[in-house]
């Protein structure tokens, strides 16, 4: 029975693993979801995923992509250790009468993993979202100064000062915003936006869960039973773009909500419904999908590697070798 226990800390570390390696390869396609998620039908910067980043390599570089990837990649080893661990945590509580796992009792598990998860999933987006979308905001006010400009009489740009202030808070850092927040607000500042957090993570881990563990099962086990290194990475992608498309209107709530900065005409929101109410009036229901092919582009990729690295063991592997390091 001591074999077939939970290894919390190899999970954590196995967790941690896979979301460094994720993260690092599809952040920039994550940073184009945010800015097309918070443009509204004012003043629209990018017409594409593809449009963002091109715009985004010509104004800021290449490394402009990767704006706000430190926090992500902070963050991240606890956001996706405490997800994968508490999914296994679950199924191995809700597995103790030694019965198969009912397709429900894996969606109680993935419910668990993914309100455990928002405990640093919240502040990590929140601060994420604002270093992503600052870009947005700086190429909308560089539209609307040259616009000022050719409109002007006298030839000079309206508002200049209000423009360079904003143009300031935008290219706040990670640690200064933090800072601002916890001053002003306190804890809860970083805590903007929890409860649309869980209204997306929560549905997204019990349909992510479930039908990863259902889609590996289909797959050629070896003879110790173990599915093959591809069958749980496809079965990752899979699981992972099809429950990413069908909470992507939590996300894109959760994304106006945790938004600190909005650009000239943009609606502010107080709550959940309140944002619901403003985005189906405003824009209509197809601005509930805004994103969503990014978002699954993001999410396959991350959690079948996430899957991979952490179905080999890595972090098996290495604790196994620090006894030897020893002799």
């Amino acid at each position: 029975m001591a074999d077939k226990q939970i290894s919390l800390h190899t999970k954590l570390i196995n967790g941690g693993i896979a979301g460094l390696i994720g993260v690092t390869c599809v952040f920039p396609i994550d940073l184009a979801k945010t800015r097309l998620q918070n443009q509204q039908n004012g003043q629209r910067i990018y017409s594409s995923m593809s449009d963002c980043l091109m715009k985004t390599i010509r104004s800021d570089g290449y490394f402009g992509m990767y704006r706000g990837a430190a926090v992500n990649l902070t963050l991240v080893t606890p956001e996706k250790a405490i997800k994968l661990a508490a999914n296994d945590f679950f199924r191995h509580i809700l597995s103790k009468d030694g019965k198969k796992l009912t397709l429900l009792k894996e969606m109680l598990a993935g419910c668990g993993a993914g309100t455990c998860q928002v405990i640093v999933t919240t502040p990590m987006e929140m601060l994420k979202i604002q270093l992503q979308d600052a870009g947005r905001l700086a190429a909308q006010q560089k539209l609307m100064a040259a616009q000022a400009v050719s409109s002007s009489p006298s030839g000079s740009p309206i508002s200049t000062t209000s423009q360079a202030t904003s143009a300031l808070k935008s290219q706040q850092t990670a640690t200064q915003i933090t800072k601002e927040l916890l001053r002003s607000k306190g804890i809860t500042g970083l805590y903007k936006g929890l409860g649309a957090t869980l209204l997306r993570d929560v549905p997204f881990s019990i349909i992510y869960f479930p039908m990863f563990a259902n889609l590996n099962k289909m797959g050629p086990r070896s003879a110790e039973g173990k599915a093959p290194i591809y069958v749980s990475f496809i079965s990752g992608c899979i699981a992972g773009s099809a429950a990413a498309v069908a909470v992507n209107p939590c996300d894109v709530i959760k994304t106006r909500l945790q938004s600190l900065q909005r650009g000239l005409n943009e609606d502010t929101y107080s709550g959940v419904m309140d944002c619901i109410r403003k985005i189906w009036r405003n824009e209509g229901p197809g601005a509930f999908l805004k994103g969503a092919y990014c978002r699954a582009l993001v999410i396959a990729p991350l959690f079948g590697i996430a899957q991979v690295v952490y179905f080999l063991g890595i972090a098996e592997t290495i604790i196994e070798m620090l006894p030897n390091r020893r002799h």
